[in-house]
């Protein structure tokens, strides 16, 4: 059987988007245009490969199968017509990046600023999420996170130092709480708890003690899923809260919040910018990649 390029490619968009509607509008033509390809390509193969209803569509088992196959082999077609195109003139296309949201560095501003400046023909279009997914599948050039959670099979590029996670209070509230001295003495206070979803449980505190590393399940009297909303109830005195270092700086420098049992925080490996290793890579993210090694990119290490 011959292999119908074009209609894998569009069978590749439905996959990632999910989304008949959405993959007609990136590729500009109609839904129907869009159903009927899908609907050859099956043919074809003699399979289904996508579930409609009329609200969502999924992938059938044979679906996920082809999709996992053939979206590192486009990705690495686009790599290629991009490579060579770069070479008319100056880099262009779009950049999509999924960064962890405590990746502070990266997204305060500076860099990602400076990159849109050197390369302005490229639109960076950056996700921030925390939910675990394959940055191939769905779709992403490249991926910020910590390096402890990154996949063995990617290439992986620092893009800052050690972090540690805190936790930190104000003032106002150790003042009139007390101060903890151990881990296992947050449960006796009041705590901020994070949770990345509703009917998820709130994220355990961890730390370590003597090289061995424990966590904490802390009852939080608030939880959220927002960060900036736990450091506004921190500083207003609510209680405890924990997160990355780097988060809280600006709040510590000016004795804002304190750190509370530091001593039981130790530092780990940091962000890294991560992709799967292709023969061809895209000339839009090893643009990014030189920039961020260079030492004025807005990275502080």
């Amino acid at each position: 059987m011959q292999p119908d390029l074009n209609a894998l490619a569009v069978f590749a968009l439905v996959a990632e988007e999910r989304s008949f509607r959405a993959a007609a509008d990136r590729l500009g033509v109609t839904r129907s245009a869009v159903s009927q390809v899908i609907r050859r390509l099956e043919e074809t193969m003699g399979i289904a490969l996508v579930q409609r209803t009329t609200r969502s569509v999924s992938l059938t088992e044979a679906g996920a199968q082809l999709f996992a196959q053939v979206a590192p082999a486009i990705a690495d077609m686009h790599a290629a017509v991009e490579e060579t195109g770069s070479l008319k003139g100056r880099l262009r296309g779009q950049l999509r990046l999924a960064v962890s949201s405590i990746a502070e560095r990266f997204l305060a501003g500076p860099f990602l600023a400076g990159f849109a400046a050197a390369y302005p023909d490229i639109q960076v279009d950056v996700v921030v999420t925390d939910d675990e997914f394959d940055i191939v599948a769905e779709g992403y050039d490249a991926g910020v996170r910590l390096g402890e959670v990154i996949e063995q099979d990617m290439i992986a590029v620092p893009v800052s130092g050690q972090q540690r996670q805190l936790s930190v209070a104000a003032p106002s509230y150790l003042a009139a709480s007390g101060r903890p001295a151990h881990p296992r003495e947050l449960v006796a206070h009041r705590c901020i708890g994070w949770r990345p979803a509703p009917k998820v449980a709130p994220y355990r505190w961890e730390f370590a003690e003597g090289g061995q590393e424990f966590s904490v399940a802390v009852a939080p009297e608030i939880t959220t899923n927002d960060m900036a909303l736990m450091i506004k109830l921190a500083l207003s005195g609510a209680g405890i809260t924990f997160g990355m270092e780097e988060t809280f700086l600006p709040w510590l420098k000016r004795g804002e919040l304190e750190a509370v049992l530091e001593d039981y925080c130790p530092r780990f490996q940091g962000f890294y910018l991560y992709y799967p290793s292709r023969r061809n890579l895209a000339p839009k993210l090893r643009a990014l990649i030189d920039h961020l090694k260079q030492p004025g990119a807005g990275l502080t290490h």
